[in-house]
C-alpha cells in the first residue's frame, strides 16, 4: 500500500520555550488589547490572532530578548487593524443625559458598549503588589472609557508609555516613527484625558470598603431598597448596558428598583472581580423552579470616599463563562466562589 504524503507544511522552527513564554505574557497582552479595544471579547480575539501570527513568524525571531517587544508590535498592529472604521465604545452615561426610573429600556448593539474584564485574566499572578495595584487603576471602567476618546495610535502611545512604562525610543521603534512624534502624541493624549476622565478617586479597597461591599450584598439579596440606597453617594450612577437608560442619585435608583428593576428581586450573587473593582454574578430565580437561579448580570461596583459611586450591570450572560462563574445556581443562600 502506498504511503500517503501529507500536504501540510511543516511548522516553522520556533525559539526554544516559545509556547511557554507566549502563555506567560498572555495576561499582559490581554490587558493591553483590552485597553486598546474596550471589549473583553475583542481583546481575547486580538490576543489569539497575535499568538497565531507570532507562531507562524517565529522563525524570524532571532533574539529571545526581543520577544516581548516583537509580540507587542504584532498585538498593536492587530488592534490598529481592528479599530479601523469603528466607533468608540462607551457607557450609557457617555451618550446622553441621565434618564428617569420610568424611562424606556431601549437598547443598542453590543459593539456600542464598553465591556467588563475579569481581573484574573489580565492581572499577572505573583506580580509585585505595587504593579498589580497600578494595573488595576488602568483597567477601571472610567479609564478604559476615557481611552476610547483617543485616536488609535495615540491610544497605543499612551498605554505603552504610561501604563507599560516603555521608553519613547522603544515606542517609536514599535510604531516605526520618531521619538519626537511619540512625545507629541503622548502630550496630545494626556491633554484629551484631562478633559474626559472623572474626578472620583477610585482607590484600592480598604477594610471599611470591604464591609461596605458586604452590606451591599446583604441589602441586595434581601432586596431592602432603603438600606441599599443608603450606601450610595448622592451622585451615584446606575447603568445597565446594552440598555441606554442610566440613572443618577439614590432617589432615581430606588424608584427603579421598586419599579422596572423589581424583576431582579430574589436574586443571589456570586462574588468575583472586574476592572479592578468588586463585582458579582447575579442570578435570578427561575419562575418555574424556585430552587433554580439563572444568570442575568455581571454587576461591577465603583467605590470612593466610603460610598458606592457607580453600579454597572452588564446584561451579556456570555460573560459568566469568561469570569469562571457557574452557569446556574441551586438552593438558598449566597454562594462563595471567589474572594473580593
Amino acid at each position: 500500500m502506498a504511503t500517503r504524503t501529507s500536504s501540510v507544511s511543516p511548522a516553522p522552527r520556533a525559539v526554544p520555550g516559545l509556547e511557554l513564554e507566549l502563555e506567560r505574557l498572555r495576561p499582559q497582552l490581554t490587558g493591553y488589547c483590552y485597553r486598546m479595544l474596550g471589549s473583553w471579547f475583542e481583546a481575547e480575539d486580538a490576543v489569539q490572532e497575535t499568538m497565531v501570527r507570532a507562531w507562524r513568524r517565529s522563525s524570524t525571531l532571532t533574539e529571545r530578548a526581543a520577544l516581548k517587544s516583537w509580540l507587542y508590535r504584532i498585538a498593536t498592529n492587530v488592534c490598529l487593524d481592528a479599530l479601523k472604521g469603528t466607533k468608540r465604545r462607551a457607557r450609557p452615561m457617555d451618550l446622553g443625559p441621565s434618564s428617569t426610573a420610568e424611562s424606556a429600556l431601549g437598547g443598542q448593539p453590543e459593539n456600542v458598549w464598553i465591556e467588563p474584564v475579569p481581573d484574573v485574566r489580565v492581572l499577572s499572578a505573583g506580580a509585585d503588589p505595587a504593579d498589580v495595584a497600578a494595573d488595576r487603576e488602568t483597567i477601571r471602567l472610567a479609564f478604559v472609557t476615557a481611552l476610547q476618546h483617543l485616536p488609535p495610535r495615540q491610544r497605543a502611545v499612551l498605554v505603552l508609555r504610561t501604563v507599560l512604562h516603555w521608553s519613547a525610543a522603544e515606542v517609536a521603534d514599535l510604531l516605526e516613527t520618531t521619538v519626537a512624534s511619540v512625545n507629541s502624541a503622548l502630550q496630545r493624549a494626556r491633554a484629551t484625558l484631562d478633559t474626559v476622565q472623572p474626578s472620583e478617586d477610585l482607590t484600592a479597597l480598604g477594610d471599611g470598603d470591604r464591609e461596605l461591599v458586604d452590606r451591599y450584598v446583604d441589602c441586595f439579596e434581601r432586596y431592602d431598597v432603603d438600606a441599599l440606597v443608603a450606601l450610595l453617594h448622592e451622585d451615584a450612577t446606575f447603568q445597565m448596558p446594552p440598555m441606554e437608560l442610566w440613572l443618577r442619585g439614590p432617589e432615581q435608583i430606588a424608584r427603579f428598583y421598586r419599579g422596572q428593576g423589581a424583576a431582579c428581586r430574589g436574586s443571589r450573587v456570586v462574588p468575583t472581580a472586574a476592572n479592578g473593582s468588586p463585582a458579582f454574578g447575579a442570578y435570578k430565580p427561575d419562575p418555574d423552579d424556585p430552587e433554580l437561579f439563572r444568570p442575568w448580570s455581571i454587576a461591577v461596583l465603583e467605590i470612593a470616599g466610603g460610598r458606592i459611586v457607580g453600579i454597572h450591570n452588564f446584561l451579556d450572560t456570555r460573560l459568566f463563562a469568561e469570569f469562571g462563574l457557574p452557569p446556574e445556581l441551586r438552593g438558598a443562600g449566597t454562594a462563595q466562589l471567589a474572594p473580593l
